[in-house]
């Protein structure tokens, strides 16, 4: 059952929309809820008609599953059109008035189809929004006219383009809501409401007719040609943003019915585009990170981390401890001595402070996580926690001692994680004799903010850690990603090519900047060089080394990081490195940076001839990221990770890989492997073994499917053989 309809002796009929859990509008449900309008329209009992949702919630949206089929198959017509009409024809145009009842969430096609209705009530704290643009769509069922009627333009347009929800209290500010009210008065009231209007005490207002929140045509042109210059300046890369904007535009100039038109044409349009197939991938591979075969279909159940232990407050450290404790886990700080342990509590209160000043934090909520903190030079609390996260700096033989007392000083059934982001994690505890609860955490930087988690598992660590750290990582509000235990890991395994080829295009005559404003266009958010001023030169000269033992036949050793990291540059942390940086941390171009590449380059003689060698923009990206998608080849080949799309979600948050191509392998597929196999065979010929293509890449690229597919029978086999 997808809709149900009960009239009451008043005359209302109540139609309720049943799809757990959240009450999506697929096309069963948008079948049901015609079907349900058709026959109160004929009823002579019924005078009026409330909507609303089963299970607390009223609606989500559309059904994500059947946008996807639709991209598959490359047909979306039936899609909007069919939402359109019942939301316009037999709705809105209805002989007979309907009132939202909503509860809980009304967002994309669910705050459409309130927004359809003559009137809507709302419980206090429902989020209301149209996330459609997420998805790389635009509200494709009248949103893009509705709103901007209910709401004004300005406010509209950020909510649509930005993807923001808000509450049922701001949605009645605004005049999205008309009235808010208790649960247990929600339909009571929304029924009283149905009948004013259709025994004429209330007015009977049609969304699409109103023009009394839309702006005159002159102030409303400029206000969506502000828009269309943020869209160009932050969001370059997502056409469907201007797009939307269109369909707004057309409604402004020629009516709301024509606006409907245009946004339908656009809607379709946009789900068949790349950006939008990308996308939709990249939400059900976030989805999928939290299956686990092995781990999560045992029944096991996660116990509880009541407390948490953070060794090490430097940065990373001090990040880690301020993502717990604003989850109101209460933590534990161990540090060496008194004056690294106040700067790491400083470190975790300037976190809290940042939070503040940008109203996301009320003093209520600051004062009680940092309430939560602890400070301590020993172990004494330790034997008190359930998990403890070593977050020292790279050194081996530090993080086998740390792990070597955590075994004397914490219970036995403490889980025991390291943040190393390359130490292979068998070195890290081999002296250890609890190796089924030994298991990565590798938060990114800075980890209060970045969204990644990648969890570690050695071949020991057993399933019931997995999953408690897999439900830590969620309480504090990241994405657990599982993933096999290697040098590296899967995200900085994949990346470390990243670095170094952009390092051998330098060496090659590639000027700096030149490469980092090709990779930024390509739409990760920094080039390589201004992570690299990022992250620190410290760090990276750590794990240049950590993947020289490792993998010696493939690394590319450039001397440009270590000659600047000689003279105390250490990149955006003391305002030099690639870049030069003031007192906001704002970048510019570093003039003696010229005779580090110099030096570079004579140590290098790699240059042809002795002569820079001349790239096109393309060239550059492909040269540098390439060789990532072959080093995640072998990683697919390995079974590093469960499935493709983990991967694709561990580069999109993890390294901010740009999420509207897919994540690394998504991209892979769509540029195809005959083509990057040709190209790193051409260039490993005339440049060496760094860029020789691994075994699978030549496989797909003489086979012709897919790096997605190839990866399949290697990381089911991997998963059978671990268990």
């Amino acid at each position: 059952m997808s809709t149900s309809m009960e009239v009451g002796s008043d005359g209302v009929a109540v139609i309720t929309l049943i799809n757990p859990p959240v009450n999506a509008l697929g096309i069963t449900v948008m079948q049901g809820l015609k079907k349900n309008y058709d026959e109160a329209m004929k009823r002579n009992d019924v005078k009026a008609i409330v909507i609303t949702g089963a299970g607390g919630r009223f609606s989500g949206g559309a059904n994500i599953t059947s946008l996807q089929d639709a991209q598959r198959k490359g047909k979306a017509s039936a899609l909007g059109h069919f939402s359109t009409e019942i939301m316009t024809k037999t709705i809105e145009d209805g002989i007979k008035p309907s009132v939202a009842a909503i509860e809980g969430l009304a967002l994309g096609g669910g705050l459409e189809l309130a927004m359809s209705c003559h009137a809507r009530v709302a419980t206090p704290k429902a989020q209301l929004g149209l996330p459609q643009l997420q998805l790389g769509i635009i509200p494709g069922s009248g949103g893009t006219q509705r709103l901007p009627r209910l709401i004004g333009l300005t406010k509209a347009i950020e909510i649509m383009l930005l993807s923001i929800s808000i509450s049922s209290e701001e949605g009645k500010e605004l005049g999205l809501l008309d009235i808010v009210v208790p649960p247990n008065e929600l339909l009571s009231t929304a029924h009283k409401l149905a009948l004013d209007i259709a025994e004429q005490r209330k007015p009977w207002l049609s969304t699409l007719y109103r023009t009394d929140k839309i702006e005159a045509l002159g102030e409303a042109l400029k206000i969506i040609k502000f828009a269309r210059a943020q869209a160009k300046e932050t969001a370059a890369h997502l056409p469907h943003r201007h797009a939307c904007l269109d369909a707004i535009e057309e409604g402004v100039i020629n009516g709301s019915h024509a606006g409907v038109l245009k946004e339908e044409k656009v809607f379709i349009e946009a789900l068949l585009s790349d950006t939008s197939k990308a996308l939709v991938h990249v939400f059900f591979a976030q989805r999928a990170t939290s299956k686990i075969p092995g781990v999560t279909d045992l029944s096991l159940k996660p116990r509880p981390v009541k407390k948490v232990a953070v060794v090490g407050g430097g940065f990373m450290g001090s990040g880690i401890a301020t993502a717990l404790i604003l989850s109101d886990i209460p933590v534990v700080l161990k540090e060496v001595n008194a004056d690294f342990l106040q700067k790491g509590i400083d470190r975790i209160k300037a976190n809290l402070q940042s939070r503040a000043k940008k109203g996301r934090l009320p003093k209520d909520k600051f004062d009680k996580a940092f309430s939560l903190l602890k400070g301590t030079l020993d172990y004494d609390d330790f034997n008190k926690v359930d998990l403890v996260i070593e977050a020292a700096v790279e050194d081996v033989q530090l993080k086998q001692q740390i792990f070597s007392k955590l075994e004397t000083v914490c219970s036995s059934n403490a889980i025991l994680a390291s943040n190393t982001s390359t130490i292979n994690l068998n070195v890290i505890g081999e002296k250890s004799h609890s190796q089924d609860r030994i298991i990565g955490a590798h938060f990114f930087s800075p980890a209060q903010v970045m969204p990644l988690l990648e969890i570690v598992r050695t071949e020991k660590t057993s399933p019931q850690t997995i999953l408690d750290l897999m439900t830590v990582g969620k309480i504090i509000k990241k994405v657990p990603v599982v993933v096999g235990n290697c040098t590296g890991f899967a995200v900085n395994r994949v990346f470390f090519p990243y670095s170094q080829a952009a390092a051998m295009l330098v060496d090659l005559g590639v000027n700096v900047y030149r490469i980092d404003i090709a990779i930024k266009a390509f739409g990760m958010p920094m080039g390589p060089f201004r992570l690299a001023d990022f992250g620190g030169f410290g760090v990276n000269v750590a794990v240049r080394d950590q993947f020289l033992n490792a993998y010696p036949e493939r690394v590319y050793n450039s001397q440009l990081v270590p000659l600047m990291f000689q003279d105390k540059r250490l990149g955006e942390s003391n305002g030099k490195g690639f870049y030069l940086y003031d007192e906001k941390r704002r970048p510019r171009p570093a003039p003696e940076l010229k005779e580090y590449v110099e030096k570079a380059r004579k140590s290098a003689n790699i240059m042809p001839h002795g002569k820079p060698i001349t790239v096109s923009d393309q060239d550059i990206v492909e040269m540098i990221l390439f060789p990532v998608v072959n080093e995640a080849s072998r990683v697919l080949d390995e079974g590093v990770v469960v499935k493709a799309s983990d991967l694709d979600i561990a580069s999109v948050l993890g390294m901010g890989f740009p999420a509207h191509k897919g994540g690394i392998v998504f991209w892979a597929d769509s540029v195809g492997a005959s083509y990057i196999f040709s190209r790193l065979k051409v260039w490993s010929e005339i440049y060496g073994n760094f860029f020789k293509p691994s075994s699978i890449l030549e496989d797909t690229a003489k086979t012709g499917i897919t790096l997605s597919a190839a990866a399949k029978n290697t990381t089911a086999k991997y998963t059978v053989a671990r268990l």
